[in-house]
């Protein structure tokens, strides 16, 4: 018996991995920069107690500062990822931090909190850059392993975020606001280093362009069904980057408030607290790879509810213990649902990446203004109390649809 050519299986693309291996040099040097960025973009909340003290703030001009950077970076990121969705601007990585330079240059000399204003909001533009385009670059070297990609890429952000206190309590503290200026040798660094990126971004788009571009195999959703979905992520994001502006923002100033510790010592525990969040948000990826993104948000918001319920009513020890816990389970929902929405809307890295990217810092920006003034109103502990219930938002993912059972 013959077998003829045509009933031979065809190959097919898988629907998973790329047509190429997973470029870890690229995704290195993405979440290199990404922790020089976001470690300058942390200067902003470490320095609050020197700002508040140096130019007479009150908590909601604290906020304010917060709400100014976050809403720069969340309203544009959107616009970004959309144009570039259309036009890709390989190049637009090193412009946006030549913003973050200007900004943190301008932060180091500002007189008075109208320029701090003005200063926090080209850092934000610099941000709303960076994070939908190297978003971008983390999906086109990923090989195919979008989890692991993107959270290789947030563990260098979140890294760098933990680093910023640290480096303003040794640094900072001692020398003064003028001593900001010494990390533009970091955005320095940043930039000659998404130049090398850039150029890669060029060069792999331009062989890709030469064919058609290959999204997972999906079962298609209802128009209705992918808005549900998306309104389901909104506010899951919601809760999680409003608990997290109760922390990044205010944990500072509860310390020293509840415990009587020093500045250096407060910003030393904040450090501790984002470093755990960076070490989380490498988890939520590969995890979301092997067992699905659905359960990794289920577990990473609503699972972290008990240890948010008990720190208000913790000492020292275990309010250091507690938020190392809540770090790194909370942190590892971002990943898991920026990829869950990519997977939503195939083709649209840029837009998606943006909105959520750009929602994540407006929840923030918000988050922190909202609760400098109820701080203001009824003190740093009553923050603390309030926030606790967030991540009972978590359970919400239940109506999720499953899209690894549609893969299948």
């Amino acid at each position: 018996m013959q077998t003829r050519v045509e009933d031979l299986p065809l190959p097919t693309a898988p629907a998973v991995r790329g047509e190429h291996g997973t470029e870890y040099r690229i995704l290195g040097a993405i979440s290199f920069s990404h922790l020089l960025n976001d470690m300058i973009q942390s200067l902003i909340l470490a320095i609050y107690p020197i700002l508040k003290s140096g130019f007479d703030l009150s908590f909601a001009q604290i906020g304010t500062i917060t709400l100014t950077y976050q809403l720069t970076a969340s309203l544009l990121q959107p616009a970004v990822g959309m144009v570039t969705d259309r036009k890709p601007m390989p190049y637009s990585l090193p412009v946006g931090m030549g913003f973050t330079l200007c900004g943190l240059l301008l932060l180091a000399v500002a007189p008075n909190f109208a320029v701090l204003l003005l200063a926090a909001a080209l850092v934000g533009t610099g941000s709303s850059v960076f994070h939908p385009e190297s978003s971008r670059v983390a999906r086109m070297a990923s090989g195919g392993r979008h989890g692991l990609a993107q959270s290789l890429f947030q563990v260098g952000g979140n890294a760098g975020a933990s680093l910023g206190p640290l480096l303003a309590a040794w640094i900072i503290v001692p020398h003064g606001q003028g001593s900001i200026a010494w990390f533009s040798l970091a955005a320095l660094l940043a930039i000659a280093v998404l130049l090398q990126v850039s150029r890669w971004y060029r060069d792999h788009h331009a062989v890709r362009g030469k064919g058609k571009p290959r999204h997972a195999a999906l079962v298609p959703l209802t128009r209705g069904k992918i808005a549900w979905s998306l309104l389901i992520l909104g506010t899951l994001i919601f809760s999680k980057y409003f608990y997290l502006a109760s922390i990044s923002s205010y944990y500072t100033f509860y310390l020293i408030h509840k415990f009587g510790v020093s500045v250096p010592n407060a910003q030393t525990h904040l450090f501790v607290f984002l470093f755990a969040v960076a070490a989380g948000s490498l988890l939520g990826g590969p995890i979301g790879d092997r067992i699905g993104r659905k359960w990794v948000i289920w577990a990473s918001i609503l699972g972290v509810a008990p240890f948010t319920l008990l720190l208000p009513h913790a000492n020292l020890f275990w309010t250091g213990a507690l938020t190392v816990v809540i770090g790194l389970v909370l942190a590892s929902a971002f990943s898991a649902i920026l990829v869950y929405a990519q997977e939503l809307i195939p083709g649209r890295v840029g837009m998606i990446s943006g909105l959520f990217f750009g929602f994540a810092f407006g929840m923030g920006g918000i988050g922190a203004a909202v609760l400098g003034h109820v701080a203001d109103a009824r003190g740093i502990e009553y923050v603390y109390g309030v926030c606790a219930y967030l991540p009972l938002i978590g359970v919400i993912t239940a109506f999720l649809p499953n899209l690894e059972r549609r893969e299948a």
